[in-house]
């Protein structure tokens, strides 16, 4: 999925003569930058491995065997503190509810821990975005960031620790809506099948509500989304009022929903994933803790 992010992104980011539509973005990654251009943000250490993959590489063969286990990708470093965050807390705050809360409740829960979820995940997220970015950039202008720790430290002694929380609001924004549009959403799709159709509690109900939740989420996200990606990628800090003034004066209001569809192809299956694999560990945890099943339904 972290093609379609990629892909996302130079769309969010293109300028007005840049290629238009995913396909056609697709493809000038692909003829610029090879297979592997799709993959920017994983590692540097995959373009060592495969550098016959992309036209010019800047690294010699012989570099292929510094990869070693401190190379994290970006953004697997943004899930680890993203992704954990939003969901432990959101999880959390419903275990300890008295009482079952009420789908205004989830999403006041959701977008709590979302917000917590933004600001922990934020300097990977932009180390993630600038990555992603980075091959769309002339090449005396890129960072070349090695691989995820080298992103780190290289933005706090060249730019400052503050660079790292760059976009810290609308990235904050972006998660409550990621995280009330995708965890209270699916709670409360789930719900409604559960208490509106034959299905039970299984795979079925759990793929159709997570399937439901990953498109609203999507497009709930996705003019915030487009901003966040303008600012973390930016060479210059600009204020929000002005970023939004200079889009729309060069691109029209076209540019909200810019990139939707590769965020769909990568945000989908991704919320089926998460879910199906989050109710099966949530079902394993209560069965070896000997703790009663929940009837979400009620």
């Amino acid at each position: 999925m972290i093609g379609t992010n990629t892909t996302q992104v130079r769309l969010q980011t293109r300028a007005p003569d840049g290629p238009r539509g995913m396909l056609k973005t697709l493809g000038h990654i692909l003829r610029n930058d090879g297979f592997i251009g799709l993959y920017s943000g994983v590692s540097t250490s995959f373009k060592q491995i495969s550098p016959h993959l992309r036209p010019n590489p800047p690294f010699p063969m012989h570099q292929a065997h510094s990869i070693n286990l401190f190379q994290l990708s970006a953004s697997l470093l943004r899930q680890m503190t993203y992704s954990t965050t939003r969901f432990g807390i959101y999880e959390e705050l419903k275990a300890t509810s008295p009482s079952k809360p009420s789908f205004p409740v989830l999403i006041a829960m959701a977008s709590a821990s979302g917000f917590v979820g933004g600001i922990a995940g934020n300097p990977a997220d932009v180390l993630n975005v600038r990555m992603q970015y980075d091959a769309a950039l002339p090449t005396n202008t890129r960072r070349n960031y090695k691989h995820a720790v080298d992103g780190l430290m290289r933005i706090t002694q060249e730019e400052g620790w503050r660079t790292l929380f760059r976009g810290v609001l609308p990235n904050s924004m972006r998660a409550v809506l990621m995280t009330a549009s995708q965890l209270a959403s699916y709670d409360g799709f789930k719900r409604l099948i559960l208490l509106h159709t034959p299905l039970e509690d299984n795979l079925a109900t759990h793929f159709s509500a997570s399937l439901l939740a990953g498109g609203v989420a999507t497009t709930i996200c996705s003019p915030v989304d487009v901003i966040k990606t303008r600012i973390m990628s930016a060479k210059e800090s600009e204020g929000l009022k002005a970023l939004l003034a200079r889009v729309y004066r060069a691109e029209g209001v076209g540019w909200v929903f810019r990139g939707w569809v590769p965020s769909f192809i990568r945000l989908g299956p991704q919320t089926i994933a998460t879910f199906l694999f989050l109710e099966q560990h949530k079902r394993l945890y209560r069965y070896f803790k000997g703790v009663e099943e929940i009837d979400d339904a009620v």
